[in-house]
């Protein structure tokens, strides 16, 4: 694999994590993504949601959970409880109920903010791959590895796929945003 191609893919691989990571802010709908940064403290071990219960969406606004083990509707509640979602969970003894009210216009800023903050990180993840890439590049035409014309065609390369996954980053950030702000 070139070096390009390594460049390319971990710049690939920032987008998908900032696409997974604003997944997890909730836009008034109901979502099961929402879950995925939950885990669960059973039998000792950190578990996902996803490998505990069954995770349905009855309507627009609301999550059911229903655990495969009884046993774990009390962790599952405390598990939702103390996480960063802002909801309380309502338990019927058989299943969890998670209802999403409608987002107040503070709680919108507020994830907008925090979406801008996430896309932010990724650009930085992303600027630094270029830096790191275009450094060994450099180490290449010092080891004469390179020519010197290489290595400056290689470096515009590097520097037009960065910009471009920028925009990229900006497209998924702008989309969420959007979705946050609908009403």
């Amino acid at each position: 694999m070139s070096e390009y191609q390594e460049i390319e893919r971990r710049m690939k691989k920032t987008c998908e994590s900032l696409i997974t990571q604003l997944a997890t802010i909730r836009a008034g709908r109901a979502n099961a993504a929402v879950l995925d940064q939950i885990s669960v403290e059973y039998y000792g071990t950190p578990t996902p949601v996803q490998q505990l219960a069954t995770v349905a969406t009855p309507d627009p606004r609301s999550l059911l959970i229903t655990p495969w083990d009884r046993s774990a509707l009390k962790p599952l509640e405390k598990a939702i409880q103390t996480s960063d979602l802002g909801i309380n969970p309502q338990n019927d003894g058989k299943a969890l109920r998670l209802v999403f009210p409608p987002l107040t216009e503070e709680r919108r800023k507020d994830l907008v903010k925090q979406t801008k903050k996430y896309g932010e990180e990724a650009k930085v993840a992303i600027r630094n791959i270029r830096r790191d890439g275009i450094e060994k590049l450099k180490k290449q035409q010092k080891a004469s590895e390179i020519t010197e014309d290489d290595y400056k065609q290689a470096e515009k390369d590097v520097q037009k796929l960065t910009d471009d996954y920028i925009k990229e980053l900006d497209k998924i950030c702008a989309n969420k945003e959007k979705e946050l702000t609908e009403i």
